[in-house]
């Protein structure tokens, strides 16, 4: 006989008994039941009165550089028109002052325009990231007080090309609770 044969055979056998005793010890691990929910963030997000008071900080302040920019373009349209008004009856060099002057503001503007939208932006990160943290805290508790595996936000399609409502726990009344709102 072969001994050969037999080496195979048995190695075959040995590698089968490991892989029967693998499965039995992980057999438990997928009789757990392993659930799932589904939150609505963007929801819970404009519920929160932090958002409200974040929104309205950010409204007031853009208001204010609207204010401030509506005055600086005033200024430039006056100065602009009395330019055109008086430019062929300027001497030379008046003209190349005023004509600089206009251009100079029209720079400031813009310069004022690009610095408020990048204060906006920079107050909105501020303002925003703390409630963003809140409610990814409160999420994250719910999770673990019902022991799930996997929360998913339906508001912001995560890559998700389907998921089942029915199967799955809606867990947006719950994080409602959790951060106090109805």
């Amino acid at each position: 006989m072969d001994n050969t044969f037999y080496y195979q055979y048995k190695n075959y056998d040995v590698m089968y008994k490991h892989f029967i005793v693998a499965v039995l010890c992980f057999l438990p691990l997928l009789a757990v039941a392993q659930e799932f929910g589904y939150v609505n963030r963007a929801e819970i997000f404009q519920a929160m009165p932090e958002t409200t008071e974040a929104m309205k900080k950010l409204d007031d302040l853009a208001k204010n550089y609207e204010a401030e920019l509506l005055i600086m373009q005033e200024e430039y349209q006056k100065k602009g028109s009395e330019f055109v008004a008086q430019r062929d009856s300027l001497p030379e060099s008046i003209r190349i002052r005023r004509m600089t002057d206009i251009q100079d503001l029209e720079q400031r503007i813009q310069g004022f325009y690009q610095e408020s939208q990048e204060h906006i932006q920079r107050q909105q990160q501020e303002l925003i990231i703390p409630i963003n943290d809140k409610l990814t805290k409160a999420v994250q508790a719910v999770g673990e007080e019902l022991n799930m595996v996997y929360i998913f936000d339906t508001s912001a399609n995560m890559g998700l090309m389907y998921w089942s409502p029915s199967k799955c726990k809606d867990v947006t009344p719950l994080v409602r609770a959790k951060l106090g709102l109805k």
